[in-house]
């Protein structure tokens, strides 16, 4: 059910916003300082390509650097967050009208939350 789950959305915005992430990581990688962001959209971006299977975490408590984690969020939504939200709630529109597209919509709409504060999140698998 995963893998038709994947190819659906891969198809209905998946691949779109997936390079989206990707474009933004590379812009960031351009400058010395935007490499930790480009890390969190690479990682970010595969997850947007196949999203069924995983899902998104909050990383555990006394990890290393939570103010950092905060001005880094911060910063990202200023200048790329609030781009790739929008792409991701266009996307839950579209998917939206159609009955189909319902649970894609709300993936969507969970990823463009996840565009705004990328910081202190990993990816991990769905135990089955």
């Amino acid at each position: 059910m995963r893998l038709i789950g994947n190819i659906l959305w891969f198809i209905l915005g998946g691949f779109v916003m997936g390079l989206a992430w990707w474009f933004t990581a590379l812009i960031c990688a351009l400058t010395l300082i935007g490499i930790p962001w480009a890390i969190a959209a690479f990682r970010i971006g595969a997850f947007s390509f196949w999203p069924f299977g995983r899902k998104v975490a909050d990383k555990p408590a006394g990890t290393l650097g939570g103010g950092i984690s905060a001005l880094g969020n911060l910063i990202w939504a200023i200048l790329f967050g609030w781009w790739l939200a929008l792409g991701h709630l266009v996307s839950a529109v579209l998917c939206a009208l159609t009955l189909i597209g319902l649970p894609f919509a709300l993936q969507h709409i969970k990823l463009a939350g996840l565009a705004f504060f990328p910081y202190g999140k990993e990816i991990v698998p769905i135990a089955d």
